[in-house]
């Protein structure tokens, strides 16, 4: 990959299937509580997905605490 001064550097890269198939193969507690999170965000997700204004609904709880009302 191309680093900011210009030259071109060896490094490692994944895509976000990789990453996630990855944390999945982390034995470490401390990686659990990050699997837990994973693991709802993507529930969230496909309640989402059958269910749009679920996803709505969740923009305008955002837009409302960032408006400073909650």
């Amino acid at each position: 990959m191309k680093a900011s001064d210009g030259k071109m550097r060896v490094t490692d890269a994944a895509d976000t299937k990789a990453l996630l198939r990855i944390i999945q193969s982390i034995s470490s507690p401390k990686a659990e509580p990050f699997k837990q999170w994973l693991a709802k965000v993507g529930y969230e997700r496909m309640q989402e997905i059958a269910d749009p204004e679920q996803s709505l609904d969740r923009f305008n709880g955002y837009l409302y605490l960032l408006l400073g009302y909650g």
